[in-house]
């Protein structure tokens, strides 16, 4: 039912997507989709999670089979968070659809502090920062991929430049700088 969700929501967005809507395009009884996941939001929150669990797991693999160099570690970061734009567009679909519930909008928080407990813990190794600087830097990357992953769906810029580019934010991040 997951994949079938996904489906729909790829398709005719997150807006399509009813626990009707999934009954029928799963070909299964309204009774059994209401039972597996209780309410529209429900359904919501777990396509979000099984979303951020291929991403944050694609994610450990590749940091798992990366050089171990700052630079080899920002590029496989940014590698990761690109495809995961480009490969699961309904991930921001579905996020969006969730926002304004203060139990998804928590959830949501929880899955972002594991992303940023990987991230982190794959970079401190290369950084003079202490763990909780470095990981409010990695907030401010992410708020940075972010807004570039809107640049790379709209194809104003090419994936190489956006991993470029997020890569050289994250170099740029990780050690002590002074302020002029």
């Amino acid at each position: 039912m997951i994949e079938t969700a996904l489906a729909i929501v790829r398709a005719e967005g997150a807006d399509a997507l009813t626990l009707l809507s999934l009954a029928e395009a799963a070909g299964v009884s309204r009774p059994i989709v209401y039972d597996h996941f209780g309410t529209r939001p429900g359904l919501l929150l777990e396509l979000y999670r099984r979303l951020d669990e291929r991403h944050r797991t694609a994610t450990a693999t590749a940091l798992a089979s990366a050089a171990p160099t700052p630079v080899e570690i920002a590029r496989v970061l940014s590698g990761a968070y690109f495809t995961c734009a480009t490969d699961m567009p309904e991930f921001g679909a579905v996020s969006a659809a969730l926002k304004g519930n203060r139990d998804m909008e928590a959830i949501q928080r929880d899955l972002l502090d594991a992303y940023l407990t990987l991230m982190t813990d794959a970079l401190i190794p290369h950084s003079d920062l202490t763990a909780d600087a470095l990981r409010l830097r990695c907030v401010g990357i992410l708020g940075a991929a972010e807004t570039i992953a809107e640049e790379l769906n709209a194809r104003r810029c090419s994936l190489d430049a956006a991993i470029g580019a997020l890569t050289d934010l994250i170099i740029g991040s990780i050690t002590t700088g002074v302020a002029t």
